[in-house]
């Protein structure tokens, strides 16, 4: 089980290291009474945080189960992406590149 979480590539590194810290609780606190949750909790609870296009953030709101983040300090704009954990994930996600 595996959590992503999209932060889009012009969020600068302060703020995106809150956006992703935002985006995992996000994520949790709206799915929280779901079975993959809770499968998700009782092991290692792994999370991918990738950098992305504008593209391709916007490619990946078209995948269910996600909530989105805004950020004030740039005009409330979309800054972050984090999905539901699951097992198995569209063939894009693969392509993401990790956040470093």
């Amino acid at each position: 089980m595996k959590m992503y979480i999209l932060i889009k590539d012009d969020v600068p590194p302060g703020l995106a290291v809150l956006a992703a810290a935002h985006a995992s609780l996000a994520a949790y606190l709206k799915f929280r009474e779901s079975a993959e949750v809770a499968e998700w909790l009782s092991g290692p609870f792994a999370k991918a945080v990738c950098q992305v296009t504008a593209r391709e953030f916007e490619q990946a709101k078209e995948h269910e189960d996600h909530v989105i983040l805004t950020e004030s300090a740039l005009g409330d704009k979309e800054v972050a992406l984090a999905f539901k954990p699951r097992q198995e994930w569209p063939k894009a996600f693969k392509f993401y590149r990790l956040y470093r």
